[in-house]
């Protein structure tokens, strides 16, 4: 009998069960929550902006889109975006989905903090993005009826979301503080270090070895 959160569905298949194992074993509470209501806001987007993303596509990225923050799944330093989503893909590719399918969810996790772009992508990458911007940041938040959104937190409670989410994103980042250059990740390395300043695009422009 599959999972009803709020009238919307967790898909009942073999690799969202793996998937929701492997990230509540590897990561922590805090991101197993907020991964799952990800999936949820994500598909109240879905239905709100009338696109039907694949269900099972939609929540294997949210399980893994914040994966690379707690572990390093990459032998090189990168994006911990990037890291989630090879970890994803990889996932994906050795149980059977196609590469079509497995590029996706990649393609998801890897833009999830790209302002401007996922949106206007494929529904399982746009209604993903927007599921983030809704647990993070509140978007559409005045939107959600009060006893759907009651009955999802009930299930996936926040707790003091905001500052331990920002804590995790800090240790997630601050040992591979250059991946974050050009990015919304370095405002949280400059809200934790005192002192921090990234190097800016115009800094990186005038200091290439272009003569002029």
């Amino acid at each position: 009998m599959p999972e009803i959160i709020a009238g919307l569905e967790i898909p009942e298949t073999a690799a969202a069960a793996e998937a929701t194992a492997l990230i509540q074993k590897t990561t922590s509470p805090l991101i197993y929550h907020h991964s799952r209501r990800v999936f949820l806001f994500g598909l109240i987007h879905a239905h709100r902006l009338g696109v039907r993303p694949d269900p099972e596509l939609l929540y294997l990225a949210a399980m893994f889109h914040d994966s690379g923050l707690l572990t390093p799944f990459s032998e090189v330093e990168q994006r911990f975006e990037v890291d989630g989503a090879d970890h994803a893909r990889e996932f994906l590719l050795r149980r059977g989905f196609s590469a079509a399918a497995a590029e996706t969810v990649w393609t998801a996790i890897a833009l999830h903090t790209t302002p401007g772009i996922p949106d206007r992508m494929a529904p399982e990458i746009a209604t993903m993005y927007l599921g983030v911007l809704t647990d993070v940041l509140g978007l559409g938040l005045d939107g959600l009826a009060k006893d759907q959104l009651d009955e999802i937190l009930a299930v996936h409670p926040r707790g003091d979301f905001k500052n331990e989410f920002l804590r995790t994103y800090f240790e997630g980042l601050k040992n591979r503080p250059e991946t974050t250059n050009g990015t919304v990740n370095s405002d949280v390395l400059e809200h934790f270090i005192p002192g921090f300043r990234r190097v800016t695009t115009v800094e990186r422009m005038l200091g290439s070895p272009w003569p002029s």
